[in-house]
């Protein structure tokens, strides 16, 4: 049992938990362990054997146990009773149609249905109606939603890693290759989309784990639903037909029509070579689009971290172990930017603080010499514009990101101003998570990007592309905007682990999506470059 099928199955056991209303710390524990998991190139099995698996940051011994059993007997007993009671492709297809966890097995358990199908047959049947609770209203919408074409039903995104996660697993069941808006790094991906070319895929795909009911079927196809209700799609393409199914199933909805019609082809550059058109990477497959594509910058480029957290603020790990880390996926230097007391929600550094950080970034570089820690800060921007640390510390530091983290609502002009005035702070070298999105949980801020490219252009300052997945902040359109004003970014992760460092692939291919080069990145270059 390799790690990723260990993995989907931790996943699953989290689910049903969660289906079940388990204490959410338990499940959250389970999640973590499932990310753990993923993340992780030793073989799990082996170090569950060996006796050595809670050497893996969040396996307890709860969890222990149950890796032990899944990897000795090849499944978990608990897991396959509460599947049983709680019927998870009955909460699946439920979540789809838009009904709560509890709504669906209230309805299940009335009507006496254990599978999607028996739900279906029962909603045609008219026997909806009979559920307490259930009034010709919901009848309807129930009856409607379950006619409903997959196309149009309004679907929630999921943010790019999670997206990755699920599609990436069902295609490495399947051999099968990712497609739909995460082949695209969509920061929010709502078409979920595997291509196949084997003929027993769609046997194959209703048996996974990760999908628990099938609510479209047809010859070359399916959608099938997780327990969260997100649907992911199946495209079972003739192997001399691959590269046709693939750019159709990857391309946003106009940028395909603008290519139709595609001639058949079993690789995509094939389909582009008898269109005419320069092949073009998925990322920049959003609008129309039929000329030569720039050389995109590539994760390899990257010399170096620009924002990272420590022990210091909120983070998990030393700046020696950040450090050490960064050196390891070949970095050549790491700026620690921890924050600021004004940051409120968590810790943040004082004068006194940042200085006594120092010298612990200087043992650090002695350590790891020649790779180079750099002195940073993450410093907040006060309501007033003025920056949350005195002029003569930040004057002492390598790299100083300004960042607004309270008063996000502020008006337009108003937070604008204020930005503008913590740019022309002359220590100030780039602007943190400019828009201050959370995908999914809050819109971006009112800042007047056009003004803040002028006085980034004025004053030397660069943007970042934040690789949080819930940030990716610049976007890929906002990145766009900005090298049109000719403004420099910076990609980062905003780390506050080690493998937080990992999301700087994040960071690039949203970068990648504003159709930004090498040269465009400050943090392709080399040190002495970079802060001369």
């Amino acid at each position: 049992m390799d790690n990723a099928q260990i993995a989907d199955r931790l996943d699953a056991m989290a689910a049903v938990l969660e289906l079940g209303e388990a204490n959410p710390y338990t499940t959250r524990a389970y999640r973590r362990a499932v990310e753990t998991i993923r993340s992780t190139a030793a073989p799990v099995a082996e170090l569950v054997r060996t006796g050595r698996v809670r050497e893996l940051r969040g396996i307890g011994p709860g969890i222990e146990a149950r890796l032990r059993e899944l990897v000795e007997t090849g499944g978990i007993a608990e897991l396959a009773e509460l599947e049983e009671e709680l019927a998870p492709d009955l909460v699946g297809l439920g979540r789809y149609l838009g009904l709560s966890a509890r709504k669906s097995v209230q309805i299940a358990r009335a009507l006496g249905v254990s599978t999607a199908e028996e739900l279906r047959e029962a909603a045609a049947a008219g026997r909806l109606r009979g559920v307490r609770g259930v009034g010709p209203k919901t009848e309807a919408q129930l009856l409607e939603a379950l006619q409903r074409e997959p196309d149009d039903r309004p679907r929630q995104g999921l943010t790019l890693n999670r997206a990755w996660e699920l599609v990436g697993g069902v295609a490495a069941a399947l051999d099968a290759q990712v497609a739909g808006d995460v082949r695209r790094w969509r920061d929010s991906c709502e078409r979920l989309a595997v291509v196949s070319v084997a003929e027993d895929a769609l046997a194959r795909f209703a048996d996974l784990p990760q999908i628990v009911a099938i609510v479209e079927r047809h010859e070359r196809g399916a959608v099938g639903v997780t327990v969260e209700g997100v649907p992911v799609e199946l495209v079972v393409a003739d192997p001399d037909r691959l590269g046709t199914a693939l750019l159709r199933a990857t391309g946003s909805p106009d940028y395909v029509a603008d290519l139709e019609p595609l001639p058949d082809a079993a690789d995509e550059e094939d389909v582009y070579a008898a269109l005419g058109v320069p092949w073009l990477p998925p990322e920049l497959r959003e609008r129309p689009f039929r000329g030569e594509p720039p050389a995109l910058v590539e994760l390899g480029d990257i010399r170096g971290d620009l924002h990272c957290h420590t022990t210091w603020s909120d983070g998990r790990a030393s700046v020696e172990e950040m450090g050490r880390s960064a050196l390891e996926r070949g970095y050549e230097y790491l700026a620690i930017c921890d924050h600021t007391p004004a940051v409120g929600a968590v810790r943040g550094l004082t004068p006194d603080e940042v200085r006594r950080q120092g010298e612990e970034i200087a043992a650090a570089n002695e350590a790891l010499a020649p790779f180079r820690v750099l002195r940073g800060i993450e410093c907040d921007i006060l309501p007033d514009g003025r920056l949350d640390l005195p002029d003569d510390v930040l004057a002492e530091l390598d790299w100083v990101q300004a960042s607004v983290h309270g008063g996000q609502r502020m008006p337009e002009r108003e937070l604008t101003k204020r930005v503008e005035h913590a740019l022309r702070n002359p220590s100030v070298r780039c602007l943190s998570h400019p828009k201050g999105r959370m995908i999914g949980r809050r819109p971006e801020n009112a800042l007047d990007l056009d003004r803040i490219f002028e006085v980034a252009l004025e004053e030397d300052v660069a943007l970042e592309v934040n690789g949080l997945p819930n940030r990716l902040d610049l976007s890929g359109d906002h990145v766009r905007e900005a090298l049109r004003a000719g403004v420099p970014i910076v990609c980062s992760t905003d780390a506050h682990s080690q493998l937080g460092l990992a999301n700087m692939a994040l960071s690039v291919v949203t970068a990648r999506r504003g159709w930004a080069a090498a040269a465009n990145v400050l943090n392709t270059r080399p040190l002495a470059e970079l802060l001369g």
